[in-house]
């Protein structure tokens, strides 16, 4: 079993969130996590992924241009792509910077691929995804821990 952290970072911030996230991923035993920056994401490792964990920066209120790419560029897989598991987290510069609509715009691309969504669990904030402003502190890094132990233990779940 297989997740792919994937994430698109410019500043920094959001590859050390992902970083967490694949650690949280990790440590699940029987999963194995692939964390990647999106310049590195091939066909492949969607279609040998279980589940996949995308972030982004965000860029006016949305992911950035090249998240969407990597989307755009293996649309032709996305049939494939259905019944695995899907997640997403945002950074920002700015506590009201678009997080959460930056996660929906990751959400709807896993979606359309035809993936069951989860957010973060109820231990962590049990809401849509991960997501800070600036560098992650210590409460984002446990959270983003947690979204990696939820969808890799989802993807045992749902593989027996």
């Amino acid at each position: 079993m297989q997740v792919l952290v994937m994430y698109y970072t410019r500043g920094g911030n959001t590859k050390k969130l992902a970083e967490a996230i694949a650690k949280g991923v990790s440590g699940v035993e029987g999963v194995r996590c692939v964390l990647k920056s999106v310049d590195e994401v091939t066909k492949e490792d969607f279609l040998s992924s279980d589940g996949i964990i995308a972030g982004s920066p965000v860029y006016f209120g949305t992911m950035a241009a090249e998240m969407k790419a990597v989307f755009d560029r293996f649309v032709g897989i996305r049939k494939q792509m259905a019944d695995k598991v899907g997640a997403a987290f945002a950074t920002s510069g700015d506590p009201t910077g678009g997080k959460e609509t930056t996660i929906f715009s990751i959400i709807q691309a896993l979606l359309i691929y035809g993936m069951i969504i989860v957010g973060d669990p109820m231990d962590a904030t049990g809401h849509y995804g991960v997501a800070c402003a600036g560098t992650p502190d210590e409460k984002t890094i446990t959270n983003a821990i947690k979204l990696g132990q939820r969808v890799a233990s989802l993807v045992k779940r749902l593989k027996k």
